[in-house]
């Protein structure tokens, strides 16, 4: 595995302005009892376990949510999920 690398800390007031600029411009796809039972099918229907939940979560608010792509540096994790959307790998800017 890669070393996890961490930015300098910023100041809380930076972090609240940018999650007021995200509040604005993106639509949240929340969780919810729609959510749960979407999950319930999925591990129904995919072989996962342990930290797998937390991407089968994301998937199961994707289909709640009629989202079909899914934009991620962990393409690998959500090979198991494509035939319910399509993963579009993000391409480090070097």
């Amino acid at each position: 595995m890669c070393p996890v690398e961490y930015s300098q800390i910023r100041p809380i007031s930076t972090l609240i302005e940018r999650v007021r600029f995200l509040e604005n411009h993106f639509h949240v796809a929340e969780d919810g009892p729609r959510v749960m039972e979407k999950l319930l099918a999925l591990l129904q229907q995919v072989s996962i376990g342990g930290k797998q939940i937390h991407d089968a979560n994301i998937i199961a608010t994707m289909q709640v949510c009629g989202i079909r792509q899914l934009l991620t540096h962990n393409t690998s994790d959500f090979v198991r999920f494509s035939a319910f959307m399509t993963v579009v790998p993000l391409e480090s800017a070097t």
